[in-house]
């Protein structure tokens, strides 16, 4: 019986799936998890590098998407399969360690319920984007009117019958601050602690290179929040 599934999206993640995958296998001692590792559209050897990953570790499952549809949408189809009483998804640059979802999980296990939302809290970041996190911080709390911190730190994790309430999910980068807006306004219990947040050691970030793609970000950001404002 699995209780809790772990969602990645993966794409062009072929040099950190090994590590990613080996170092989260030594650290687990539960069997009622799951590993699931979506190829969000790779152009590398992603797929072949989860294939044969998947002969040696029996927790792992493979969700093969042939075209790269956004990065939630990588999530959300990686999340539609999981099987766990509980859901969450983290990322697979090794910027994030898969096994903070069992930490976070473990933590607050005795609070677990239908109601809570975790979510960790990014540490040892570059002072730049702190500096970004607390200006989007300021504009999402005072645009949607609550309190909000760190949108998009890993991970993320909630009982799926919360997932299943959920209309409307947007496939994109809006993805964190969705689930974020969605747990506030259903006044869930938002639950959170510390990760380490260590520079990526292989590949390239999809959004976060240089100036112009930031502002990229913001905009796409800034556009959405005022969205959700709607809903209010």
């Amino acid at each position: 019986m699995i209780n809790l599934s772990i969602v990645i999206p993966c794409f062009n993640e072929a040099k950190s799936l090994p590590k990613l995958v080996k170092d989260f296998s030594k650290k687990l001692k539960r069997k009622d998890v799951e590993l699931i590792l979506v190829n969000n559209g790779s152009n590398d050897s992603t797929e072949t590098i989860i294939s044969n990953l998947k002969k040696d570790y029996n927790f792992l499952k493979m969700i093969k998407l042939k075209k790269n549809n956004g990065y939630g949408n990588g999530i959300l189809q990686g999340l539609k399969k999981a099987k766990g009483k509980y859901i969450s998804w983290t990322h697979a640059d090794l910027q994030t360690d898969p096994y903070d979802v069992i930490i976070g999980f473990e933590k607050f296990e005795k609070e677990l319920s239908p109601k809570i939302f975790i979510k960790g809290n990014r540490l040892g970041r570059p002072l730049k984007d702190i500096i970004f996190t607390i200006g989007m911080s300021i504009f999402e709390t005072i645009l949607l009117k609550k309190f909000f911190w760190d949108v998009n730190a890993q991970p993320n994790i909630f009982h799926k019958n919360f997932f299943n309430m959920l209309e409307k999910i947007p496939l994109d980068f809006s993805f964190d601050l969705f689930f974020y807006f969605n747990a506030k306004k259903k006044k869930l219990k938002i639950l959170r602690f510390p990760v380490k947040y260590p520079e990526r050691k292989f590949g390239v970030s999809h959004w976060n290179t240089d100036f112009k793609n930031k502002m990229k970000f913001i905009k796409r950001t800034i556009k959405y929040s005022f969205q959700l404002k709607k809903e209010l």
